[in-house]
């Protein structure tokens, strides 16, 4: 592996490259998006609610973020808000995730998609009476989950105004991060969950003070080799998540070169390649394969800009 830098500091802002990247994605999900419908007669009961609601919540979060950042030009703000509104109608307007927190108490998917559209303003008030009632039961502390995903719960609480108390440094002592282990055994998953622990902790980079200090400074030396170790096999979908994790920092970590290498590599038409494989099948092949990293691409690039012109 390589030997680590001194600092993760990098120029900013990356400029052109990450706003390519994503007003690119966000038009490729506006385009595309009516391929992610929900399968007629769709109840809250889901046999496999990652590839038929999940990516519903997805695009909602990057449609959020682009409103919340305040950066986006008019038409983006449009393509953002039509996301939202179409996502919140194959919902039907929340009662969807209603039904299913209903029928399903201790599923926290409902709570954490909602929080992406209570980020831009939509409110259903029967499923945060549900959820604020959820939230007093024993039961809701004792649900077994991996650490990173109590967060996301948490967080998902915290952004939809719920009253519960969170003990944010246990929860984060709890991860694979929170313990600083030996970077150099990380592995294709973990990454994964290093940066959802990240993601929740700050809020998307709303909140980079909320990162303890010690996990700051271990992401400022190791994410750059991280990021070296994953473009090299050209893993985009996990590279353009640490890049991410980059911008949540107190001190974002963007390197530009790596910006137009992944602008580089998106496609024309927006779409984010999952990995360095051959892009194959008809469209609707394409978004169930590459709707994830294309989604990440537009969080990716909307959260470095903002961090640049912050700087």
């Amino acid at each position: 592996m390589s030997t680590p830098r001194t600092t993760a500091a990098a120029p900013v802002p990356v400029g052109r490259s990450a706003h390519r990247v994503a007003t690119r994605a966000l038009g490729w999900l506006r385009r595309h998006c009516e391929l992610g419908t929900l399968p007629p007669g769709t109840t809250s009961d889901m046999a496999d609610p990652d590839s038929i609601y999940k990516p519903l919540g997805e695009t909602a979060l990057a449609a959020s973020l682009v409103l919340r950042e305040g950066l986006a030009s008019a038409q983006e703000e449009r393509t953002a808000r039509e996301l939202l509104d179409f996502a919140w109608w194959e919902l039907r307007g929340g009662d969807m995730l209603y039904e299913r927190q209903l029928r399903y108490m201790m599923m926290v998917d409902p709570l954490e998609l909602y929080a992406h559209f209570v980020r831009a303003g939509y409110r259903h008030r029967r499923l945060e009476a549900l959820l604020d009632h959820l939230g007093g039961l024993v039961t809701m502390d004792a649900v077994e989950q991996v650490p990173n995903r109590r967060l996301a719960v948490a967080n998902a609480a915290r952004l939809t105004g719920l009253a519960r108390e969170t003990d944010w440094k246990r929860l984060t002592d709890a991860t694979w991060l929170g313990n600083t282990p030996e970077p150099w055994v990380i592995d294709w998953m973990t990454a994964y969950c290093v940066t959802h622990t990240v993601f929740h902790i700050t809020d998307w980079g709303a909140r980079p003070g909320d990162l303890p200090p010690h996990l700051e400074e271990y992401l400022q030396l190791w994410l750059p080799v991280w990021l070296d170790v994953w473009r090299e096999v050209q893993e985009w979908d996990l590279v353009t998540e640490l890049l991410i994790v980059g911008s949540c920092l107190r001190e974002p970590y963007a390197d530009p070169v790596l910006w137009e290498e992944l602008a580089s590599v998106q496609h024309e038409d927006g779409l984010m390649p999952r990995d360095g494989k051959e892009v194959e099948g008809d469209a609707a092949q394409r978004f169930r394969d590459h709707h994830h990293p294309t989604v990440v691409a537009a969080v990716a690039g909307t959260l470095a800009l903002s961090r640049a012109a912050e700087r």
